[in-house]
């Protein structure tokens, strides 16, 4: 039997967000006919088949959203609204999965999954986060979305036999997101806050006189804190290395970065670049925490290029071509 599904037709939710804007381009090159849902957020890409406009809590939008189609790839989310979160994502979510199992036509579900359903940083970590790591998402309605996103998954794959793939992406850096996160010079992306944690004299002159910085994050004991992200390219290369990938049907794959990195390398390496001094600052919540993807290796054949140092580069490179950094408005 042939491991490639014959896909031909995909309806891509979330098509103007982060990963879907890189994504939608790749599926078009690649010959699949798209149609991609738009909510109020700008989507460009030339070749698609159609954009439809609609909205997740819509009941009746799966129905028109998936008919002719052959695959589903959901990235749309919703993240701390506690007003729309169970709406958007729950709700938006089972309406999908719901459709998919009665038109019969769906060869394959892709969920945009999410480190977050494993806690990650929020309690002690101390082996490799695989994918039998049981659902224990940190404090937050996003966290909680994706456990309750990914339950729906499993439940629909176990009573209905619906063709699911669950990729678990881990924080996703595009743009200059990692100089945003790791540098005082605003517009701040991410946990922690480094202002929360500047307590010398030393420290807070930085904040009270608009002094740049990379940031070095560290433990109580004065060891730098370990994470472990993704670049987008990376998550666009999975995604299109599961689409039509039989061997992918049935699994849940953590996607990250070839290897995680140290915010001691990380600080260094962006104050080497921008001639920015580091600043450390001791954030005694934060654990640490790392990714096996070990089986997207095998399974899918992901060969993620995209370490703390080409993350960097690719967000300086960014800066210096003027470009500005898009906010996605799509609820969900």
């Amino acid at each position: 039997m042939s491991n490639a599904l014959k896909i031909k037709n995909i309806f891509v939710t979330g098509g103007g967000g982060k990963v879907g804007s890189a994504l939608l381009p790749e599926l078009v090159r690649a010959g699949y006919q798209v149609r991609a849902l738009r909510f109020e957020e700008t989507i460009n890409c030339p070749g698609l088949a159609e954009i439809i406009d609609g909205d997740l809590r819509d009941k009746t939008l799966a129905q028109r959203a998936l008919k002719d189609m052959d695959a589903v790839i959901h990235l749309a989310n919703c993240k701390e609204n506690r007003d729309l979160f169970l709406e958007t994502n729950v709700a938006g979510t089972f309406y999908l999965l719901d459709e998919a199992k009665n038109c019969g036509h769906i060869q394959q579900f892709i969920q945009a999954g999410s480190d977050a359903r494993a806690g990650i940083y929020y309690n002690p970590r101390p082996f490799p986060i695989d994918e039998n790591f049981p659902h224990a998402g940190y404090p937050g309605y996003y966290p909680l979305s994706k456990v309750l996103e990914e339950t729906l998954c499993e439940q629909m794959r176990y009573q209905y036999n619906l063709p699911i793939t669950v990729l678990r992406f881990s924080w996703v850096h595009g743009q200059d997101d990692i100089l945003a996160h790791a540098t005082l010079k605003g517009p701040g992306f991410g946990v922690p806050v480094w202002k929360d944690y500047a307590v010398t004299p030393e420290q807070k002159y930085y904040f009270e006189n608009g002094e740049d910085a990379a940031c070095e994050m560290d433990h109580m004991d004065g060891k730098p804190g370990m994470r472990h992200i993704v670049g987008l390219p990376d998550v666009v290369q999975a995604i299109m290395l599961s689409v039509g990938n039989r061997a992918a049907i049935g699994k849940a794959f953590a996607i990250a970065a070839p290897s995680p990195f140290t915010y001691d390398v990380l600080a260094s390496y962006i104050s080497g670049q921008l001639d920015i001094p580091v600043l450390r600052l001791t954030v005694p919540e934060y654990h640490d925490f790392q990714h096996d993807i070990s089986l997207a290796r095998s399974v899918l054949g992901y060969r993620p290029t995209y370490d703390i140092f080409r993350i960097v580069d690719d967000a300086i490179a960014f800066r210096k071509a003027g470009k500005t950094r898009v906010e996605t408005k799509y609820i969900g």
